[in-house]
C-alpha cells in the first residue's frame, strides 16, 4: 500500500466560472474522460493511471516509469482539471539495478 504523495486544490485561477455557479457532474466526467484520453494519445502513451471521482474531488492513482512521467501526468492533470480538487496518489516505479546480490 502506498501513501498518497502529493494534494493538489483548485487551481489558483479559481473555479471554472467566475459567475459562481458549479459544474454539473456530466461536465466533470467529460473532463475525466478527456483526460484519460490525453494520457494515452500523447508521447507518455500512460495507460497505467486511473482518474476517479470520488466524494467531490478527482482521485488519480497508478503507477508510472519515472519522476518525470509523474511529472508529464500531473501538468496534464492541472490543464484538464484546472478549478477542480486533485488528490494524487501517483507512484514512480523504480527501475534501478540493485547494487548486491540477493540472499536466499
Amino acid at each position: 500500500m502506498s501513501d498518497p504523495v502529493g494534494h493538489q486544490g483548485p487551481a489558483a485561477s479559481g473555479p471554472a466560472s467566475a459567475a459562481g455557479h458549479t459544474e454539473g457532474p456530466e461536465n466533470v466526467e467529460y473532463r475525466v474522460a478527456h483526460l484519460h484520453d490525453r494520457l494515452a494519445a500523447e508521447e507518455l502513451g500512460e495507460l497505467g493511471v486511473r482518474a476517479e471521482i470520488r466524494a467531490g474531488a478527482i482521485a488519480l492513482t497508478g503507477t508510472v516509469p519515472s519522476a518525470q512521467c509523474r511529472e508529464s501526468v500531473l501538468r496534464i492533470a492541472r490543464e484538464e482539471l484546472a478549478g477542480l480538487t486533485v488528490h494524487t496518489d501517483i507512484v514512480v516505479a523504480e527501475t534501478i539495478r540493485p547494487d548486491h546480490a540477493e540472499e536466499l
